[in-house]
């Protein structure tokens, strides 16, 4: 009697991507994507805080790293924020337009890679995992650093900036079945303390302790994790961008062993559960 031999399918290995906040030293984020880039890397899902929003919206999109670049390059901080009157928040109209002038005013199931984008509603606290509706005002509602930007109204929600509650969001992707997550830290020196007792001065200190603080999920979900040096740079400033982005990409290169691991069939295996992932609290998925 012959042998039959069956051939078992292996599932699809699905890889996230998980985009932290940081402000200006968000460029670093574009010297990962150049090295995944480089290297053939495709991610099956994204999640992005603050600026991780915005950047991980135009990876979606299909956007090269080149393409990328010649946007980023043109960016002007001060355009961002409408308002130029001090201590007096700004609407986050720039950060719209921006996306809209570069995206198009379309919603985030339009994109071509899964996305979402983390933000918190300021009405509940709850932490708000943003998974449709307007692209633009998601966005904008991911990044609205309270102080800086008025809050974003989504449907019934008051949106402020993700950052709040979960900055490096590496526990997004998992819960759309993503068996890993590369996360990417780019501010990872965030604690530090200040000598003014200026207004805008203590209201950043305070929202640097709240984010040092709830960096940890994005440190506990993430398989390979990825921590570019942006201490010398300015979070509120785009000097330096190019330095910024070639951090991000030597960290990237450093890590490329464990990140092809994980895109590698061998690395599929039956995972162990994680008791404290399990009482890390869940975001409101939208």
């Amino acid at each position: 009697m012959a042998k039959v031999h069956f051939l078992i399918k292996r599932k699809k290995l699905k890889i996230g991507l998980a985009l932290g906040g940081g402000g200006a030293r968000g460029f670093a984020h574009l010297g990962a994507l150049k090295a995944f880039e480089e290297y053939g890397l495709k991610f099956d899902y994204v999640c992005g805080t603050s600026i991780g929003s915005i950047v991980g919206t135009f990876y979606c999109a299909g956007f090269s790293y080149d393409k990328m670049f010649n946007i980023a390059k043109n960016i002007n901080l001060k355009d961002l924020r409408t308002n130029k009157i001090m201590f007096l928040p700004s609407k986050t109209d720039g950060i719209e337009n921006m996306m809209i002038e570069n995206l198009g005013d379309i919603n985030i199931e339009d994109l071509k890679i899964p996305f979402s984008a983390v933000a918190v509603d300021i009405k509940t606290t709850d932490e708000i995992c943003i998974t449709r509706g307007n692209l633009a005002k998601a966005v904008a509602g991911s990044c609205c650093v309270p102080g800086i930007f008025q809050p974003v109204v989504y449907g019934d929600m008051l949106l402020c900036d993700g950052g709040l509650k979960n900055t490096l969001p590496a526990d997004i992707p998992k819960l759309f079945d993503c068996d890993y997550v590369i996360g990417i830290d780019v501010n990872k020196s965030r604690l530090y303390g200040t000598n003014s007792s200026k207004v805008i001065d203590v209201l950043t200190c305070s929202i640097r302790i709240l984010m040092q603080s709830n960096v940890v999920k994005g440190y506990v979900y993430s398989d390979v994790l990825l921590k570019p040096e942006t201490k010398r740079f300015k979070s509120t400033k785009t000097e330096g961008f190019l330095d910024m982005i070639e951090e991000g990409y030597r960290e990237a290169i450093n890590n490329m062993p464990a990140i092809i691991r994980l895109f590698s069939s061998k690395a599929i295996r039956k995972r162990k559960k994680n008791k404290l992932k399990d009482k890390l609290e869940k975001p409101v998925i939208f």
